[in-house]
């Protein structure tokens, strides 16, 4: 029966997924291989309450259908706090609503690829992105990423010699799976080149309002000249992931053409939801729940460093992040972590972690994994990086892992 199915089914392994939600579930685990936030830090009874306060407010008309690009009030809300938090000016015309941060990736994605296109990721990058864009089957380039983001020097060399590649796509603002920020120079540049070369950035920033330390930076999109920078974040990972709401910034010729796939995908996103949503920031000040889920994050984050400090080898490295929900970590080379995690890691330690070939476009780096801060409490952090420390000592190879040097 599997000859009936389309190259793009065929070709599309979601395994690696499926091994990040299975040993995430698993409760012998110490798990922090899923990208969860804190489930006791959802404001539940305040979004109870809002969903009951759209429905009366709104009356019957709150389950009919609506408008694709969704609720005008709450997109007029997103244009504000995009002027507010991103330094980006647009109207709510220049804003529509998405089932979660992956369907504005996808919908981006089959705007723009066509089977062997060519596109920039970075290396490594979020792996729900990587298998929304192998769908569509295209050629991948890909980026080193280091403590300041992409690395533009290199993009400016495979721009140059791949003149054809139609995207990039970035994870500027706490970088998933490095933790790193893109500086506001790199940037500039990487708008710089857009415009030179005629590509378009997919600029996905689920994680921004999650500073921890450090200063702010313009969204990518502040830079843009030209209207060739797609913004997308979501309420995932502030107010809660079952909400399924995300949302695209555009300019006005490409988000015509978004619209147009939306509406054939799935008509619009669930109107009672972004009611929902929207009366929940008419009678809360969101940026007051950030600040106290940012606070307890910030203990979280502070904690897994000190224990990473402590207990694992000088050898290994690992980034410090000044927001966002993860920690990368580089083992010495010849390591691979994914037999490390299921031959040792697993059985012994009872730890989970995502392994690094399934967060590169080329599958090649295998001596890395990424750790998330954000879901577990202090004690467990600490247990369950204490468990793995104790795995990686001694470490196996004495081979300097790669850095994260500044190469601007």
């Amino acid at each position: 029966m599997k000859k009936l199915f389309a190259n793009r089914v065929l070709n599309n392994d979601t395994s690696d997924l499926d091994e990040v939600f299975k040993n995430s579930a698993n409760p012998e685990n110490i798990s922090f291989a899923g990208g969860f936030p804190d489930q006791h830090l959802f404001p539940d009874n305040d979004l109870k309450q809002a969903y009951r306060d759209a429905i009366e407010h709104d009356g019957q008309g709150i389950f009919q259908y609506s408008s694709t690009q969704g609720l005008p009030a709450l997109r007029q809300k997103i244009s504000d706090r995009m002027a507010t938090h991103a330094d980006v000016q647009v109207s709510a015309d220049n804003v529509m609503m998405t089932q979660g941060g992956q369907q504005a990736i996808d919908l981006v994605a089959k705007l723009m690829l066509n089977h062997g296109d060519a596109m920039v990721v970075e290396g490594p990058t979020y792996m729900g992105a990587l298998a929304a864009f192998d769908t569509y089957e295209p050629t991948y380039y890909e980026i080193p990423v280091d403590d300041n983001g992409m690395n533009i020097r290199q993009l400016r060399k495979t721009l140059k010699a791949h003149p054809e590649i139609k995207l990039i796509y970035t994870i500027p603002d706490f970088h998933n799976p490095t933790g790193t920020t893109m500086s506001a120079k790199r940037r500039q540049a990487l708008v710089a080149l857009a415009n030179q070369y005629d590509v378009i950035i997919l600029e996905d920033s689920p994680y921004r309002d999650l500073r921890y330390s450090g200063q702010s930076i313009p969204a990518i999109k502040h830079y843009d000249t030209e209207g060739r920078v797609i913004f997308i974040s979501s309420f995932s990972k502030i107010l809660s992931p079952a909400l399924r709401t995300g949302w695209i910034v555009a300019d006005d010729m490409i988000m015509h053409e978004l619209v147009g796939l939306k509406s054939a995908i799935d008509v619009q996103s669930p109107n009672v939801t972004l009611a929902a949503i929207n009366s929940y920031l008419d009678q809360h000040d969101i940026d007051d729940h950030v600040a106290t889920i940012s606070a307890s994050y910030r203990v979280k984050r502070d904690a897994m460093l000190a224990a990473l400090d402590q207990y694992f080898p000088q050898d290994v490295h690992y980034t410090r992040p000044n927001g966002g929900f993860f920690i990368w970590v580089t083992l010495p080379e010849g390591i691979d972590a994914k037999a490390l995690l299921n031959d040792v890691v697993l059985p012994q330690a009872h730890v989970a972690y995502v392994p690094s070939a399934c967060q590169f476009a080329s599958r090649k780096v295998k001596n890395g994994f990424r750790l998330n801060f954000t879901s577990l409490d202090v004690e467990t952090i600490t247990l369950g990086i204490e468990r793995l420390g104790h795995i990686l000592q001694p470490a196996p190879v004495i081979v300097p892992a790669t850095s994260f040097a500044t190469q601007f």
